[in-house]
């Protein structure tokens, strides 16, 4: 059961961080730090806190609170980053943390409560908070590149129009073991 969830954690994951760079690679560097407003996060603030809340989330996972001293998750939402270089070392950094901590978890440590600001966790708890708040935010940087890319967009999924020829392609394959993360483009 650990491993089974464990190995569906990874490929959701995967998801997302696939998600986010095909998303970079359509989008020009000044489009990387475009604001609606103000108040608004760009891609490049949205990365910088991915990056402060996987680091701060992952590093020693098993044996030390979640919320690390070493956070400064205030700054987190300021524009710090200030280049693409920049941008996918931080993208890289923080889920290297992620998927090296996930490699480590087993049927032996499975039972370990965790700790995220004091408050307890399963391991499956921590995991799938930590999923939904990257997903939370991996759909910002996506719907903006989406946004400024407009009619140039590349989908990332199936696009608009052409649900019937995508599933006569997939229904024709029979059934077989998949994943839905195959479906990304």
């Amino acid at each position: 059961m650990e491993e089974n969830y464990l190995n569906s954690a990874i490929k959701q994951f995967e998801y997302y961080k696939a998600l986010g760079d095909k998303t970079f690679s359509q989008l020009g560097d000044e489009d990387l730090f475009w604001q609606f407003n103000p108040q608004s996060n760009s891609i490049a603030i949205t990365v910088n806190h991915l990056w402060g809340n996987m680091l701060s989330r992952w590093t020693d996972f098993l044996t030390t609170d979640g919320e690390k001293k070493f956070r400064n998750r205030d700054l987190e939402f300021e524009s710090v980053i200030k280049t693409r270089i920049e941008l996918v070392e931080k993208w890289e950094e923080g889920w290297n943390c992620l998927f090296y901590t996930l490699s480590i978890l087993n049927k032996d440590n499975f039972n370990t409560k965790i700790y995220i600001r004091a408050q307890s966790h399963t391991i499956t708890e921590a995991i799938n908070r930590q999923m939904m708040h990257y997903a939370y935010h991996v759909g910002q940087i996506v719907y903006i590149g989406r946004m400024l890319k407009g009619e140039d967009w590349t989908s990332l999924s199936i696009p608009k129009g052409a649900s019937k020829e995508f599933n006569k392609n997939k229904f024709s394959q029979g059934k077989h073991d998949g994943h839905f993360t195959d479906d990304i483009k």
